[in-house]
């Protein structure tokens, strides 16, 4: 579950999930739906795969998150569909969705970056929880 919040000029997006790995699912979700305002308008039409290092949750949240507004921004990839497994190294993705058409998707912002400030991810006894920022 995510909950889109507004921070000052930027958005915030708060996220709660049972595991880490749904977490991250969350994120790619809120992400697109930060971008067209309504993620149901993307078609998992093409299916791309992510590795990324590391083991600090943070982290891993933050380079997940800079991976999909990448593609967004390179190929114009808009994603709403993912399977996140996590190992001890990295986290290993498959994202599926559909190249911009500008004719059938509608964008509510334009994420400029996806920043460190405020960024945090917990695990509690009962899931995970994250806060991230997106400048708009």
């Amino acid at each position: 579950m995510y909950e889109i919040c507004e921070h000052t000029a930027d958005l915030g997006i708060r996220l709660r999930a049972e595991s880490f790995e749904a977490l991250l699912a969350d994120a790619g979700r809120g992400l697109t739906s930060v971008i067209t305002g309504d993620p149901t308008q993307v078609r998992a039409e093409v299916t791309e795969s992510f590795t990324i290092s590391g083991s600090d949750p943070t982290w891993l949240l933050f380079d997940w998150l800079s991976e999909l507004h990448a593609a967004f921004e390179l190929r114009r990839m808009l994603f709403c569909e993912f399977v996140i497994d996590v190992q001890s190294d990295g986290l290993r993705a498959t994202a599926r969705g559909e190249r911009y058409d500008p004719a059938r998707h509608l964008l509510a912002h334009e994420v400029k970056a996806i920043t460190q400030h405020e960024l945090a991810v917990r695990h509690e006894a009962d899931g995970w929880e994250a806060f991230f920022i997106v400048v708009i």
